[in-house]
């Protein structure tokens, strides 16, 4: 049984610097490294401001002296693209960005979509999210961070984080700490998530560290308590923990309402806020009285300009904000760059390869796709802002994008349909459509306009049977609202009676007859989130009948998923006539385009799961908490270790992706490269950006040859895992390397993984330090978390 602290009792062993004291950046304590110079600027710029001054610049106002002028940051939703903005580009989300498992992808797209910011005129970004982390499946934002495992969302905040940073703008990292779900998170409930020590630091702080590192100069505290206290004035958190033991050099502010005491949130760690709360005339009275000091508003100022002198804001050169609805030509071909970042997302999870079946296509002769996801919805390409949630789990239409405050601003919306059409014409195959999820064929009507020109055709008695035997519920208005335009006037008269398609095909347009009389039968399915409200199931019943109707029909069916999060496949996915799945996030506005690529191997598929995949919803430990207290009494064993600790059958283990080439791993070997480090239990050196200096210092090295043993050009997600002593107390295994490797066919590369002594850590309770542990630690290389090719053992302390 291991042995935790209550927060508040580890918080008395890490005490955070209070408000009488000098702080972190003008005691001296910190290396700030590359944010030093920005540092010395800052503090000039704030010695020459008065109270009142000091005052505007922590609530976002501009300040004129005399000798200097101070333009207020400008803050913008979004990471991915812009939030509520025309004319600029929608990059794939976070949950698809780490699916690349490609940290240069990561930077790439974040320089890329950071620059498009920055040419709005918006410096301040609310983004990248690194919680919620992913402890429960049905979080409603899953789509916009990364990973439930706090390594893979690091390496991913750490490269975005160097990205925006790139193009000129602020980073905010988002949201600190422990933003788990949607439900109640807002209300007067204000949820508290409940955790111990040891597991806010292995799990929830880990990828906010890496953003530090990086350089990130904003962090926006969340809506949720921690502990009992609201984040945004709890002082261990923000102070103790962010500043004083991870070395942030930059300024925090709150999410939305999530301020709520003027002197309790400023003496917490709070750095910007609202000047209801924040006047002049209370600053001075709390400086007056000792509630507050002139020290503390100093530290408040200075982390407030630090990140606009890191970003060389200073020069002058940003363009003014845009408005809205103003064009600007700042999307540059940023639409390559997103198209390929979608191709990269996608995980061939399944694929069944013989004769004309499974994947890649090549020039099918006949292709039917079926599904509201495989079209564009009736409007669109985006939806109305909104954080009240989606309407349902699922979109009628294909989905690129979740909902609030992260949702992309598409210009366009490239669907599966558009790009499959083009490639048919191309190739000369026939094809055909039915793009909705509970679509009914009858012997009186027809999608070609035989029926009502209001419903495009549609038999709308509710008494009527469809093709999946059952009764036709909601597949009037669901087909409708998800039929392409183009569609309307295709059964003009003389076409043909009413429920034929024409004498070009002489087939009936119904799904068993379009999968019967088809080569490739291309389903697409999909779910939907975003913020505001959690998701409510991990499956959907119609999307499932729809695949299995078609497989029943169609012995080369295969099924394209976009999703929010983890989706439940095991009603189908064992079905002989699936050949093929591709499984990916939300793709931007590339989306179809990218999908497209890898169905036809333009693409060798190459993404790998940032998830685990089990056999049942049930499987996992973790829903929604609908009460006020959520204790997070797992721990660290979320999502992959959790099914490992218990020995849970997954359907598909984290990491997991297959390619149309194939790959071999050949011997591993391990030596440690600072021995010195190595006989420490505990680190040594000074505070810098991130923590202690010495925990990103290299002290150990694996390497192995990896070969393209097929017939294709391909690239292997590589993944190294850690199995600790039992000391430690950690989980069976966790992920602490991996590497994306391009190879051309029968070619070999030797690969080396290179692990930081933090990656070997864990949190010690008792000395609130990272530490080693005595003994043997086995580390294993694979494919996925669950094929795992060779390990070695390396001997500490």
């Amino acid at each position: 049984m291991r042995t935790v602290l209550p927060f508040s009792l580890a918080a008395g062993l890490a005490a955070a610097a209070n408000s009488t004291t000098p702080s972190l950046l003008s005691s001296g304590d910190v290396d700030l490294g590359i944010y030093e110079a920005a540092y010395q600027k800052a503090k000039s710029f704030v010695s020459k401001l008065n109270t009142a001054q000091k005052v505007a610049v922590i609530t976002g106002s501009d300040v004129n002296g005399t000798d200097f002028t101070w333009t207020a940051l400008h803050n913008k939703d979004g990471f991915a693209g812009i939030n509520s903005q025309y004319y600029v580009s929608g990059f794939p989300m976070g949950n698809a960005l780490a699916m690349t498992w490609d940290r240069q992808h990561g930077e790439d797209e974040a320089k890329a979509s950071g620059r498009e910011f920055y040419m709005m005129g918006y410096n301040l970004i609310n983004g990248p999210v690194a919680s919620p982390l992913g402890r429960t499946p049905y979080g409603g934002r899953l789509p916009e961070g990364f990973s439930p495992d706090p390594y893979l969302t690091g390496a991913f905040m750490e490269k975005t984080v160097t990205g925006m940073n790139s193009a000129g703008v602020v980073t905010v990292g988002r949201h600190f700490l422990l933003n788990e779900q949607e439900t109640n998170r807002s209300s007067s409930t204000h949820y508290s998530s409940n955790a111990d020590d040891k597991t806010i630091h292995e799990l929830y702080l880990w990828p906010f560290v890496d953003a530090v590192h990086a350089g990130m100069g904003a962090v926006m505290c969340s809506m949720n308590r921690v502990n009992s206290t609201l984040a945004c004035e709890n002082n261990k958190l923000l102070s103790g923990l962010l500043k004083h033991e991870v070395g942030f050099p930059g300024f925090i502010l709150p999410d939305v309402s999530s301020q709520s005491t003027a002197y309790g949130s400023a003496n917490a760690g709070l750095d910007f806020g609202s000047s209801s709360y924040w006047t002049t005339a209370v600053i001075e009275a709390g400086i007056a009285n000792g509630s507050f000091t002139e020290l503390r508003l100093d530290d408040m100022a200075v982390r407030n300009t630090i990140g606009y002198f890191f970003a060389g804001l200073d020069d002058g050169k940003q363009p003014d904000v845009a408005a809205t609805t103003e064009y600007r030509d700042v999307r540059a071909d940023h639409a390559k760059l997103i198209r390929k970042i979608g191709a990269d997302s996608l995980a061939l999870l399944k694929n069944h390869k013989s004769g004309s079946g499974g994947l890649p296509l090549n020039r099918p002769r006949t292709i039917s796709i079926f599904g509201a996801h495989a079209g564009p919805s009736m409007a669109g390409p985006n939806f109305a802002f909104s954080v009240m949630g989606t309407d349902s789990d699922v979109y009628q239409g294909h989905v690129a994008s979740a909902v609030g405050s992260g949702g992309l601003s598409n210009s366009y919306l490239a669907t599966p349909f558009q790009a499959l059409s083009l490639r048919a014409a191309q190739d000369g195959s026939m094809f055909r459509w039915i793009m909705n999820d509970t679509y009914s064929d009858t012997s009186s009507t027809s999608i070609f306009g035989g029926g009502s020109m209001g419903t495009g055709g549609l038999d709308m008695d509710s008494n009527s049977s469809d093709s999946f035997g059952g009764p036709q519920g909601e597949s009037a208005s669901s087909a409708n609202s998800s039929m392409p335009t183009d569609m309307g006037g295709a059964g003009g008269a003389g076409e043909g009676a009413a429920g034929v398609m024409g004498t070009g095909t002489t087939v009936s347009p119904s799904i068993a007859n379009y999968a019967s009389d088809s080569e490739v039968c291309l389903v697409f399915i999909n779910s939907w989130s975003g913020e505001g409200a959690d998701r409510s199931e991990l499956s959907n019943q119609d999307q499932d009948t729809l695949v299995s109707s078609v497989a029943l029909n169609c012995n080369n069916t295969i099924v394209v998923i976009n999703t929010a999060g983890p989706r439940i496949l095991d009603q189908w996915v064992e079905n002989d006539n699936v050949t093929a799945v591709v499984y990916g996030g939300y793709l931007g506005q590339e989306s179809g385009k990218a999908i497209v690529d890898v169905l036809y191997g333009d693409v060798n598929p190459n993404g790998k799961l940032a998830h685990s995949i089990p056999r049942n919803a049930t499987d996992y430990p973790v829903s929604i908490c609908e009460t006020a207290e959520c204790a997070l009494d797992e721990g660290v064993q979320i999502d992959y270790r959790y099914f490992d600790a218990h020995n849970v059958s997954v359907r598909y283990p984290f990491g997991h992706g297959l390619s149309y080439t194939t790959f071999e791993y050949g011997a591993f070997s391990a030596m440690k490269t600072d021995n010195a480090a190595l006989n420490s239990k505990y680190p040594t050196g000074k505070l810098g950006l991130g923590g202690l200096k010495d925990l990103f210092d290299d002290v150990i090295s694996v390497s192995f040859t990896l070969s393209n043993t097929g017939d294709l050009l391909g690239a292997e997600v590589a993944q190294l895992y850690v199995q600790y002593p039992s000391e430690a107390q950690q989980p069976v295994r966790q992920l602490r390397g991996f590497e994306k490797v391009a190879l051309a066919a029968g070619e070999h590369k030797d690969v080396t993984f290179k692990l930081r002594r933090r990656d070997i850590s864990y949190w010690d309770v008792i000395a609130q330090k990272w530490a080693l542990a005595s003994g043997d630690y086995t580390l294993s290389i694979g494919s996925s978390s669950r094929d795992l090719r060779g390990e070695v053992r390396v001997s500490v302390l």
